[in-house]
């Protein structure tokens, strides 16, 4: 399961450093600044995210169980929360109206919030260090 986390992290950060470079650079003249702005956001928060799999990869008072729906609600957190921001902020230059799905945007950031309370409550269950 690490590996999976790992890969996935990297992946991740892979796409954010790409689409970030690909916001601040291609999409500027294409865009209003305040599209660009909420583009910057699904890189930050997929960064970010991308970070917390580093963490939770490589914690090893993490269950292997804990890792795997961590794995599954960033992943599809991720999709749902940075791409439909990647789709609203771009909805210009398509032609298909990505406001129809808005919705699964706080979908995603409900299933990323999870996630960090997934990782707390596996922190709540640690027993106390005597040391």
């Amino acid at each position: 399961m690490n590996k999976k986390v790992l890969v996935l992290g990297c992946l991740l950060g892979l796409i954010a450093i790409i689409l970030g470079a690909f916001g601040a650079h291609g999409l500027k003249s294409l865009i209003s600044e305040e599209a660009v702005q909420t583009f910057e956001t699904g890189v930050r928060y997929q960064m970010y995210h991308a970070l917390f799999l580093f963490f939770v990869g490589n914690f090893t008072a993490i269950s292997t169980k804990t890792k795997s729906v961590i794995f599954y609600l960033v992943l599809i957190g991720v999709i749902f929360f940075s791409g439909s921001i990647f789709a609203l902020a771009t909805n210009d230059l398509t032609g298909f109206d990505f406001k129809s799905i808005a919705f699964i945007t706080p979908v995603g950031g409900l299933l990323l919030i999870i996630a960090w309370l997934v990782l707390l409550i596996n922190f709540l269950k640690i027993k106390n260090d005597k040391s």
